[in-house]
């Protein structure tokens, strides 16, 4: 290598493009980084090369958004797991109470029974016992749940599909440790971790097909067609930093972002609100109402010196 700030390093790519040029700037490799925004503020980046083809972005771009949505539901479910064990069978699911009273048949209630509010776990957490397996579980879903965090963004940090796989992993590997006997194929948390098909939970609808997911960039399509690559669309500046946005094929453009942010339209909102009330004011106020004020008052000066007002008085001073 030069000892330049800037130096070029050469990697094995594929056989179809044996080369990868990577060029480093400050011991760092250049990337372009792709910022995906989606709706309420959410989003997250993930970083590609100029050469990468369209469809290779799309496809990996795809892989962590709903890696993103995979971790949402294992999240809230694998809380719901160490806070009050298993799940129940879909027929059971409800108020322990009422089913007691309606069905006649006691529920099964451990030593440290802890009812779900939601009613779909049983309510048998681990013990103290296991105490440590439990922290485990909630702290391996807490890495998991900052990972996919909006606030990666801030950070700049950018995800991708491998890191958020060993994250899931590591998840799994907690639950196999504390629930060894393993879970029923009903449990959210199984299905998050374990099932390839999502429609079942809360994030279905929000699912991806990277076969059919359009990328979009100031209003223009990352096109599939001609093995297009990044650069056809962007340029071959590894420096460049686009934002966004992926929908479903055939849906056409996403709508433009707003050029005022919410919060700065809600202050002029508040701003112009204000204006109009003074000048509503302002327009029903008699025009000669200010005759009346004391200041406009022609003869206060003779009546102060005279003594008759509350001024100073000036002895010696006499008017006719």
């Amino acid at each position: 290598h030069s000892h330049r700030e800037r130096e070029i390093t050469y990697s094995i790519y594929s056989p179809s493009n044996p080369i990868q040029f990577n060029p480093i700037e400050n011991n760092k490799v250049l990337m372009v980084v792709i910022s995906i925004k989606q709706a309420d503020g959410d989003g997250f980046l993930v970083e590609t090369t100029t050469d990468t083809l369209n469809q290779d972005l799309i496809r990996n771009i795809v892989d962590v958004h709903n890696g993103r949505l995979r971790a949402q539901v294992v999240v809230d479910s694998v809380r719901g797991l160490a806070e009050y064990g298993v799940q129940k069978e879909q027929s059971l699911i409800g108020n322990d109470e009422l089913q007691e009273k309606l069905t006649g048949v006691a529920v099964e209630k451990g030593p440290h029974y802890k009812p779900d509010p939601t009613g779909m776990r049983c309510g048998n957490p681990p013990g103290p016992a296991e105490e440590n397996l439990v922290q485990t579980l909630r702290q391996t879903a807490l890495d998991l749940e900052e990972y996919v965090s909006k606030n990666m963004v801030q950070k700049r940090i950018a995800l991708s599909a491998s890191c958020l796989k060993d994250k899931l992993a590591n998840v799994r590997g907690a639950v196999i440790m504390a629930y060894p006997m393993g879970l029923p194929e009903y449990d959210l948390v199984r299905i998050s971790l374990d099932s390839d098909d999502l429609k079942s939970t809360f994030v279905g609808n929000e699912i991806l097909d990277p076969e059919q997911t359009s990328l979009w960039c100031a209003g223009k399509e990352f096109q599939r067609d001609n093995h297009q690559k990044v650069s056809d669309r962007l340029g071959k500046n590894e420096k460049t930093k686009v934002i966004c946005k992926l929908t479903r094929e055939g849906s056409g453009a996403p709508g433009r972002e707003p050029i005022v942010k919410e919060e700065e339209r809600k202050a002029m909102m508040a701003h112009y609100f204000k204006r109009q009330e003074d000048l509503k004011k302002l327009a029903e106020a008699d025009d000669d109402d200010y005759l009346n004020s004391q200041w406009a008052d022609t003869r206060e000066m003779k009546r102060n010196l005279q003594g008759l007002g509350s001024g100073i008085k000036a002895p010696g001073l006499r008017f006719p």
